[in-house]
């Protein structure tokens, strides 16, 4: 059991466990021994959701990645592929099964499409010649993955506006049934991320969100430059350091994780430190123990402090990587530079610094961040401030051509077409009036012992929490004119529900909120819903599409 998953009032854990379950039923229909054959897509999410410990429990004896041509070698009896439900890979498919019906000896093969079966996919196969081979063609629900006992990723590229419309739909067609369920939660919030497009530009402040802006967090899993991490010996002259990077698990199963995963930055090395001290002085009791019982309390207490010091090691560790990029001139720079954008300063005139950053042949994302940045802040970029960045990252062949590729002509388009960098219409900048009525920009934050969700970013609070935020307390109807100016529309939803499904709440029990973004969310994001759910009078879990 995932015992991280389970500490709310709502238990994730219950969802995990019917997840494994159904995946150990299809297993067990494929007896004897087994290969699978994975989309490597899914690889890291099915990761948080069984080990390799289980599957082999269920004779699971390979494991290989799919690809073109031939399959590797491997003496069982049963091939399995686990594939989302795409075209092309159902001819990667078709290539790998026709060359093991040329190999012999005959092999039983199985689909399992993640999270759905697709008749298109079947009819390709059929087009192919392999339908056939398959005798089980099934589909895992594989809707809703915990990463953590109050965040749910649905790890889905196109899932978008589709769940807005499938649950109208859903209430709709239920509508008269008679349902049993009581609910879990009392208020479902579904936000675009089209409303909320400056968030995930700006660099996040908080431990997690720069350790995700730095190295990149996948599936809770974090590579890290392994020289940090070898064990230190006197006299070796540092040789042989480790090659391979240090992978790391980041969830709250982790105590000191747990406890500054949502911090600023500028906080996380007092707490580091003081728990240096907590945990050294914890190895001095060993003098003071004298008795055999007091002896025996100490050993049995043992394995969880070295598990607290190995957990310190490692995030003192990590807090010194982060800080060598945080200390350097140029992310105070760029940093400083975000700050104006957000607080709406010089947000439409050509801005220096990218200038800069495009001359020095910076990374490209860093530059569209920057430029996306300052569109988003102006709603738009006025047209000669926009041809000039574009004339200055397309220019001459000396730039896009060989520092960044002829593949980015074509980013710069889809931004456009996204909505992320585009020419301001009619002159008027809505950002100024959504960020004084949200108050999105604080200049007085405490990143220490922090008062409200702005700590997150050091000044900016993110545009997405805020509207959460208000939807709480004091409701939407306060800020209808800013709801008109925010893309695409605003509606609301209430869900009658039948007199013995209606309960009364108990004195202190909090309503429990879920939240929902559409098309991703940030760590910086989350962390201030949950320092918001530590305010107010609830509960809050985070749930994303991506």
């Amino acid at each position: 059991m995932a015992a991280h998953l389970s500490y709310g009032r709502v238990n994730l854990n219950v969802l995990r466990e019917a997840v494994r379950r159904e995946l150990r039923e299809f297993l067990d229909k494929c007896a004897g021994s087994k290969a699978i054959v994975w989309d490597e897509y899914l690889t890291g999410p099915f990761g948080l959701i069984a080990q390799y410990s289980l599957l082999k429990e269920h004779e699971v004896e390979k494991m290989f990645t799919l690809k073109g041509s031939r399959l590797p070698a491997a003496d069982v009896k049963n091939i399995i592929f686990f594939v989302r439900p795409r075209l092309e890979l159902m001819d990667i498919i078709a290539e790998n099964v026709l060359s093991e019906d040329r190999r012999g000896p005959a092999r039983d093969f199985h689909i399992l499409f993640v999270p759905r079966r697709s008749l298109l996919c079947e009819q390709r196969l059929k087009d192919l010649g392999v339908l056939g081979s398959f005798i089980h063609r099934e589909e895992y629900s594989l809707d809703l993955i915990p990463f953590d006992g109050d965040l749910l990723s649905m790890e889905s590229e196109g899932a978008f506006k589709q769940v807005a419309n499938m649950m109208i739909r859903m209430k709709r067609e239920f509508t008269g049934s008679q349902n049993s369920v009581f609910p879990v939660f009392d208020n479902l919030l579904l936000l675009d991320r089209n409303v909320d497009l400056l968030t995930p530009l700006a660099t996040q402040l908080t431990y997690e969100g720069l350790i995700d802006e730095i190295y990149g967090i996948q599936n809770s899993y974090v590579k890290l430059p392994p020289e940090k991490f070898a064990p230190k010996k006197q006299g070796d002259g540092g040789k042989d350091l480790p090659t391979e990077a240090k992978k790391l698990q980041l969830n709250s199963a982790e105590e000191l994780y747990a406890e500054i995963r949502d911090k600023n930055f500028n906080a996380v090395g007092s707490v580091l430190s003081k728990k240096a001290k907590v945990i050294s002085a914890a190895f001095e009791e060993r003098h003071n123990a004298k008795t055999v019982g007091e002896i025996k309390q100490f050993v049995s207490q043992l394995p969880h402090m070295q598990a607290a010091r190995g957990s310190l090691a490692n995030h003192t560790s990590i807090a010194e990587l982060i800080k060598d990029v945080t200390t350097s001139e140029d992310f105070f720079d760029k940093l400083t530079v975000e700050q104006e954008f957000m607080s709406g300063i010089d947000t439409d005139k050509v801005n220096g610094y990218i200038e800069d950053c495009i001359a020095q042949k910076h990374s490209l994302i860093k530059v569209l961040r920057l430029v996306c940045l300052q569109s988003v802040c102006n709603s738009g970029l006025k047209q000669k401030v926009l041809d000039y960045y574009k004339r200055e990252i397309l220019q001459a062949e000396r730039l896009v051509l060989q520092t960044y590729g002829y593949e980015h002509i074509l980013t710069l388009h889809n931004l456009e077409k996204a909505g992320l960098l585009k020419p301001q219409m009619g002159g008027r900048n809505n950002y100024p009036t959504i960020r004084k009525t949200l108050r999105l920009w604080m200049d007085d934050v405490n990143e220490q012992n922090p008062t409200d969700i702005s700590y997150v970013y050091s000044g900016y609070a993110p545009l997405s929490v805020r509207l959460a935020q208000l939807l709480s307390r004091p409701g939407w109807r306060s800020i209808e004119e800013v709801l008109r100016i925010l893309p695409g529309p605003h509606f609301e939803e209430r869900q009658p529900l039948p007199t013995g499904l209606q309960k009364k709440r108990q004195p202190g029990e909090n309503r429990i909120t879920l939240i929902f973004f559409l098309g991703g969310v940030t760590f910086a994001e989350v962390a201030a819903l949950r320092f918001l759910s530590q305010l107010e009078d609830g509960e809050i879990r985070a749930s994303c599409s991506q």
